[in-house]
């Protein structure tokens, strides 16, 4: 079958399961099949599809009917100004979280801010944007699964960024617990990846043995019972990244209370949240001491990123 023949057949399954952008979903599967880029796609259309690569793109839109996201599909998502890896293990990148990455560029470029955390850094999009950019920092990241540390470490490899990369929940690679043996490679792991683990999850209580110029977060923050978890691309993406208590706001407290041990004089947090959270995160970065708390809006207009600098 033509390309063009089988690309008017998918964008029409597509929108009559109601997909927002079924051209673009349609064209975005073929490409992956084809190995074809947009231009070559549109100029080669009239070609016949062979045989083995149409049973492939017709598999893979039926992954896409049966809600599959895209992005897990063709094992990739665009970013910044880069193309990242994600898998099942790993949150797909938004473009709001670009908001995140964008203030958090100006205030390394202004503060001189070089020792870079990201907590819960999943794919590696907001660490390796940053670093990406602004090659001068120093960059780490933190996430409490070490399939998602693998995706983001091969991420950097394709692009030949230096991270360090700990394995554990928030701070706990940076605390020392009164029994730390220090730092020991994953040894559970089957990536051929190693991470630095420093007290893991259990170090809930300890002395920081490290501080940073700026840390970012993108953490869960949707509430428990959201009718939000069972719709789209959410499904299917990990809970645990995803979900943060009654409120929603328990990983955000968390990180509020603990990110001044972990901040040098000047530093800043940034944090992403959800869309009406903006007033509830302010208040909490005021209460532990905060100063120059200010909220960002997303593409939507929403209140998406709030930030506070830690000067006392």
């Amino acid at each position: 079958m033509q390309i063009r023949a089988l690309l008017r057949q998918a964008v029409t399954l597509l929108k009559d399961h109601g997909f927002e952008s079924p051209r673009l979903e349609a064209e975005l599967l073929m490409m992956h099949v084809t190995k074809l880029n947009k231009v070559q796609l549109i100029t080669r259309d009239h070609e016949e599809l062979p045989a083995l690569d149409e049973t492939v793109y017709r598999a893979l839109l039926e992954q896409r009917l049966q809600g599959q996201p895209i992005a897990y599909i063709v094992g990739e998502r665009d970013f910044w100004n880069l193309t990242l890896k994600v898998s099942p293990d790993t949150l797909i990148p938004r473009p709001d979280t670009e908001i995140l990455v964008e203030k958090a560029l100006t205030l390394i470029k202004c503060n001189y801010c070089r020792d870079v955390l990201d907590l819960g850094t999943g794919s590696g999009a907001i660490i390796l944007s940053l670093k990406h950019d602004a090659p001068e920092i120093r960059a780490s990241a933190v996430d409490i699964s070490p399939a998602a540390l693998a995706v983001a470490a091969e991420n950097a490899a394709r692009y030949n960024l230096e991270v360090s990369w700990y394995c554990g929940s928030w701070f706990s690679p940076f605390m020392q617990p009164q029994n730390a043996a220090g730092a020991t490679k994953d040894k559970a792991s089957s990536s051929p990846y190693t991470f630095n683990i420093r007290g893991g999850a259990a170090a809930a209580q300890g002395e920081a043995i490290a501080q940073f110029d700026l840390i970012v977060a993108n953490p869960p923050y949707i509430e428990e019972g959201d009718p939000h978890l069972k719709q789209g691309d959410v499904r299917f993406e990990p809970m645990g990244a995803l979900v943060s208590g009654q409120d929603g706001l328990s990983d955000i407290k968390l990180i509020v209370h603990e990110s001044r041990a972990f901040l040098r004089q000047g530093g800043y947090l940034v944090l992403e949240h959800g869309y009406n959270q903006g007033e509830a995160v302010r208040h909490l970065l005021q209460t532990v001491g905060y100063v120059q708390v200010e909220t960002l809006r997303d593409y939507g207009q929403n209140e998406r990123v709030t930030l506070g600098r830690a000067l006392s």
